[in-house]
């Protein structure tokens, strides 16, 4: 193959892919070895052929030449393939070109161990490795196993003959054409696993289908479906994770006899081993492909989508309610993403290394959503009031090789997973256990998750057992279970700050859990360290966890926390209700007490904003010491300030019932930015109560009862209007 024709149909190639909306991420690399190596590869689509071996070759500069079906080399693509390296499986010289170019380390190979593309996913048959093909189910060759302990055996038989009797290498040097041993690799021969996962699979009409349809009469279904597929995919933009596994050296896999015994006596006549070798190379051959085959598609990268689907696929009944099945894919997902069950088991795609709590709350990723529409646009669910009705012929049925992608890539996507035999055995457990259980282990988990947030942050400022008591997140039960209500603690205190409001709420029949919210009842030091965005999280963990426990949630919150309530509420509107005490509307609303003037505000952003090492705190008067931290860090202010304007256009989308509480005379917050947020509440049922008072924190001290009395009335209000 020419080189320069090689490189130069590179640069089109690289040009293609920047055409594309595909994102490439990039796991392993560090697994590539620098000797000679065949990558093994999960075949999916058409593109995979050219394209990765162009993302390879950036890893490693050498080049990678691959195999391809022969119905693909017609016309001018016999032409371009043979420029970029892909050498058609019936070429008659194909495993002479392997081999001599692992010998000789000219190029790199990816070899798809299926054969061919596996539309549908479907590779697990009887437990085993199977690939479903229109001529019918069949084993993963063996011939990337085969070329590769072949051209190690060659190298070993040559390196040792150099060493122990060099007379005998020109006529094996003749039937390889080369022309001395300084050509011949010194390092062994590899095989590397390489998973490549797609995210998300979607099929519709797009413009390269519209071009294609203009330059060619009468196309196949088979090239329409793949138009239809991969053109979406990579023109409407899809996740694409290219994982490297651990190499396999064929050279700890070599038999002595075969050394000592058939090359010894034999010699290297040519490409090839003698029929007797062959067949005794056979069984390990068929040992490796076993395992890489194991490798690469342990390495699948888990989505939201395969967790909807084998879970659908899994699930005993025909109907399920619609809240139970997000609750039960939540709890899926934060355990694989929790690392508690998932820890070095699975590789998760990046939307699930993050707090799953948005799959409950708002869907704001639109992961439900997405999945949910494909699913009734292919007949898989039919929505039905609260239950989704699942047709189990579309989750279990045979699917057309070239047509599954289109008819239904809810099996396809289910199918993917198969191998994953941990992660399939949690799903079927989920999938039976009784939603009563379910709830309670999300509860449990949400619970041993915040403490154990909290002990490793104690740990890690050196926090004492008994300090520490004060800002850890705390549950109080109640015998009923119609209605709880998080509570949310002020900026710069604890969650002790609100327990006497809490046990009030618990005397009035209701649940109260009261979160910590991040960088609180550890260190100023660690709370400058904090983003909003944490708090966000840790209030909608507080709100799943509720949601587990009882039929209706409310929430509210103290200053900053109440900012954090209604934040809550702008995007879950199954809230029963949210009243806040003393909130702020913009950072302008604060005193001296809490921040600075203007003016050395301002500088103290810019010398945070020019990276400066050091962090500034400001003096802060506590009202109660074992509570507030004396020292506000620059950074925690600046994140209130972000909270606040974020919150700016969203206050309208408050449509629940909305109780204000503010002091007159409140010295760390203006009442006026209160009321103004009060204002801008989209809510018909929404009350501001102004109170004589001249402190900040009304929940604690000096006629703390007439505030319990008021959030308690307010949440009579609510009990009552839910029965």
């Amino acid at each position: 193959m020419n080189r320069s024709a090689y490189l130069t149909t590179g640069l089109a190639i690289k040009i293609f892919s920047l055409l594309s909306k595909a994102d490439i991420y990039m796991h392993g690399q560090e697994n590539i070895p620098s000797g000679p190596t065949i990558f093994v590869v999960n075949h999916f689509t058409r593109v995979e052929t050219f394209l990765l071996p162009y993302y390879i070759y950036n890893l490693t500069y050498k080049p990678v030449w691959s195999l391809a079906t022969p119905s693909l080399f017609k016309g001018g693509f016999e032409k371009f393939f043979d420029m970029i390296g892909v050498i058609s499986t019936s070429d008659p010289k194909r495993d002479e070109l392997i081999v001599k170019s692992l010998l000789t380390g000219k190029a790199n190979w990816v070899i798809f161990p299926e054969g061919s593309m596996v539309k549908t996913k479907k590779i697990m048959a009887g437990g085993k490795y199977m690939i479903a093909h229109p001529s019918g189910m069949h084993e993963p060759h063996t011939g990337a196993a085969a070329l590769a302990l072949r051209a190690e055996l060659f190298r070993t038989h040559l390196l040792r003959t150099a060493r122990l009797a060099p007379d005998r290498l020109p006529p094996m040097f003749a039937a390889l054409g080369i022309q001395s041993i300084s050509e011949i690799q010194l390092q062994p021969t590899t095989i590397l696993p390489v998973n490549l996962t797609y995210y998300p699979i979607r099929a519709a009409e797009n413009i390269a289908l519209h071009i294609a349809s203009r330059l060619v009469k009468d196309m196949s279904e088979r090239m329409v479906e793949e138009i239809m597929t991969e053109g979406t995919m990579m023109l409407s933009g899809v996740d694409l994770d290219i994982r490297f596994g651990k190499p396999l050296s064929m050279g700890d896999l070599l038999k002595e006899e075969w050394l000592a015994e058939d090359m010894a006596r034999d010699g290297i006549i040519g490409f090839s081993v003698t029929p007797e070798l062959k067949e005794r190379m056979r069984r390990t051959s068929h040992d490796v492909m076993q395992h890489y085959m194991h490798d690469i598609y342990s390495m699948t990268t888990i989505n939201h989508e395969h967790l909807f689907a084998s879970f659908l696929q899994m699930y005993p009944l025909r109907r399920i309610r619609e809240s139970e099945f997000k609750q039960r894919i939540y709890y899926a997902a934060s355990l694989v993403t929790g690392k508690e069950d998932g820890k070095d088991v699975f590789f998760l795609h990046k939307s699930l290394q993050e707090n799953q709590a948005h799959l409950l709350t708002d869907d704001r990723y639109r992961k439900y959503a997405n999945f949910l529409k494909l699913a009734e646009e292919k007949g898989v669910v039919e929505r039905k009031g609260t239950y989704l009705h699942t047709d189990r012929s579309r989750l279990s049925g045979p699917l057309s090789f070239h047509k599954g992608r289109i008819d239904n890539p809810v099996e396809v996507m289910a199918n993917e997973v198969e191998p994953l035999k941990k992660l399939r055995s949690l799903l079927r457990l989920l999938a039976w256990q009784p939603m009563a259980f379910v709830k309670l282990a999300i509860a449990w988990y949400l619970l041993r998750l915040e403490n154990d947030k909290y002990a490793e942050a104690s740990r890690s400022v050196g926090r004492t057992a008994g300090r520490a008591t004060l800002g850890r997140p705390f549950l109080l039960p109640h015998f009923r279970r119609r209605l709880g209500v998080v509570l949310i603690h002020s900026y710069l205190a604890v969650p002790e700050e609100v327990k006497a409001l809490a046990l009030f709420l618990r005397r009035r029949g209701v649940w109260v859990y009261a979160p910590r919210l991040p960088g609180h009842g550890t260190s100023a030091e660690d709370l400058a360290t904090r983003k909003y965005t944490e708090w966000r999280e840790t209030v909608e963990n507080g709100y799943v966890l509720m949601g587990t426990l009882c039929d209706r949630v409310a929430v509210g919150g103290i200053a900053v926390g109440g900012n954090l309530a209604l934040d809550l509420a702008s995007r879950v509107e199954t809230l029963a209700g949210v009243f806040v005490v003393c909130p702020p509307y913009a950072l302008g609303d604060y005193s001296n007490r809490f921040m600075p003037a203007t003016d050395v505000w301002n500088r103290l952003l810019h010398k945070m904003k020019g990276g400066t090492r050091n962090v500034d705190f400001l003096e802060f008067s506590a009202d109660n010491l074992s509570i507030n931290y004396p020292r506000n860090p620059v950074a925690g202010v600046k994140e209130v300030g972000d909270l606040l304007d974020s919150l700016e256009k969203s206050y309208s989308a408050i449509k629940q019932p909305v109780l204000v509480v503010q002091a007159d005379k409140n010295p760390v917050v203006d009442p006026r930015g209160s009321k103004q947020l009060f204002d801008k509440l989209g809510s018909r049922n929404k009350e501001y109560c102004l109170l004589s008072y001249d402190r900040h924190v009304l929940v604690n001290g000096e006629g703390m009862e007439n505030i319990f009395s008021k959030i308690g009335g307010f949440i009579d209000q609510i009990k009552a209007a839910a029965k």
